[in-house]
């Protein structure tokens, strides 16, 4: 855990890395889509959970084509206005991950904390917002933005060297956005991201309650 003092720049993910949020998204989508049977429902829920730093952008249209859909752009708003109203309140109320509340509002160590979502920009002001957490942040990216370019984009405006940074995600998309930028990974292990990262052995923690 001594790990994090060690970086200038800590790029954070959100949900499953600052608030157990995970679950709360997997439910949407499954009732989203339960009306369409048991196994759109199931399949909806499986590869969101494989595929948890992906943009609901890129995952509605999927979902609609798998429920018999035609995915036009009006028909992919309205269900991302149904999830947005079905998630913002919970994400807000669910528990933090242990230790990371703390550390992100004392910033002991005196970091540049940076925030790296698939959840989109404006929702994620707005959840910031509802946490008094936007203070804490010097730059916070969501989707449209994929990853990988938000890491590309804080480098070169902060005129940084990658091992300078440390980004801290919980999905395969974090760890394929540190890659591609040669950035350090911290992977947040919980319950649902066991069999994405079965492989992996970088550094981990469960929660940053040893902080």
């Amino acid at each position: 855990m001594m790990m994090l003092k060690n970086y200038r720049v800590l790029l954070w993910d959100f949900d499953g890395v600052i608030k157990e949020s995970v679950d709360v998204k997997t439910q949407a989508y499954i009732e989203l889509f339960q009306d369409y049977g048991a196994d759109v429902a199931e399949q909806v829920r499986y590869h969101h959970e494989t595929n948890g730093g992906m943009s609901r952008f890129e995952k509605l249209p999927l979902y609609l084509k798998w429920a018999g859909e035609v995915s036009h752009s009006s028909r992919v708003g309205q269900f991302c206005d149904k999830f947005a109203s079905m998630v913002v309140k919970e994400v807000i109320k669910a528990p933090w991950v242990p230790g990371v509340e703390g550390y992100l509002r004392s910033n002991p160590y005196g970091q540049i904390f940076i925030l790296v979502s698939a959840t989109p920009q404006d929702e994620l002001i707005k959840i910031l917002s509802s946490l008094c957490l936007l203070s804490c942040f010097t730059h916070i990216y969501g989707a449209p933005t994929p990853k990988r370019d938000a890491l590309r984009t804080v480098l070169q405006m902060l005129h940084l060297s990658p091992e300078h940074c440390l980004m801290i995600g919980d999905a395969d998309v974090d760890f394929d956005a540190a890659n591609a930028n040669d950035v350090p990974f911290l992977l947040r292990r919980h319950a649902t991201n066991g069999d994405v990262f079965v492989h992996y052995t970088g550094p981990s923690v469960n929660d940053f309650s040893m902080l």
